[in-house]
């Protein structure tokens, strides 16, 4: 059976710098996000065990321990596409008339986002989905990888704000992280990821 394994990054680990340090980009990368992939095939091993002896007195734990290490993997892999040496500025075409539809403008899009990342209680993310039942695009406040989050949506832009994303060079300022996450956001993959989810949609 296939196993979850550590993406490659698209960019070297300094690529990002100034706003994100190569020392910071490596040890999330090969050490926080490899934790999660590895976190994600030990419990789907476990629950095989369990599965195989017919006892599932220790299924709560497991199903949580997947979804915390699996979300954890899901939205690295969408966060380091998400970012780019190049970024920055903002989307055009279907995605920026879909966010001036959904949230009234660019600046109030990114003013919620930002909020939702800027705010997070202890770690988490700040969101951009979209939200199929109702077709409209949304920013979530993830708690932890998993939690606070419509069920169904799909990540389009993802901002970390696990101290570990930037603890060493922002110290306890995560405001000044996110401000600067702005400028290496890569619209083309957002877009890309928009596109998806919409054409899966029509289908």
């Amino acid at each position: 059976m296939a196993v979850y394994t550590l993406p490659d990054l698209a960019y070297d680990y300094g690529a990002l710098e100034p706003a994100m340090s190569g020392q910071i980009l490596e040890l999330h990368h090969s050490k926080h996000h490899a934790a999660y992939v590895k976190g994600s095939n030990d419990a789907l091993d476990q629950l095989a065990e369990l599965r195989e002896k017919g006892d599932f007195g220790a299924l709560v734990g497991l199903e949580k321990t997947l979804a915390f290490n699996l979300s954890g993997h899901v939205l690295h892999s969408v966060f380091w596409n998400n970012l780019s040496p190049d970024g920055g500025d903002r989307p055009d075409g279907e995605l920026a008339d879909a966010i001036t539809e959904h949230f009234g403008s660019f600046e109030a899009f990114a003013g919620q986002l930002s909020s939702a990342t800027k705010s997070v209680q202890g770690s988490g993310w700040g969101v951009l989905a979209w939200e199929p039942l109702g077709r409209r695009l949304l920013v979530e406040q993830v708690y932890d990888h998993h939690g606070n989050v419509g069920q169904g949506s799909t990540p389009l832009l993802v901002f970390d704000a696990w101290e570990h994303a930037y603890y060493l060079q922002y110290k306890n300022v995560r405001p000044d992280y996110v401000d600067r996450l702005w400028g290496l956001v890569n619209w083309a993959d957002v877009q890309a990821r928009y596109a998806a989810v919409t054409a899966a949609r029509a289908a």
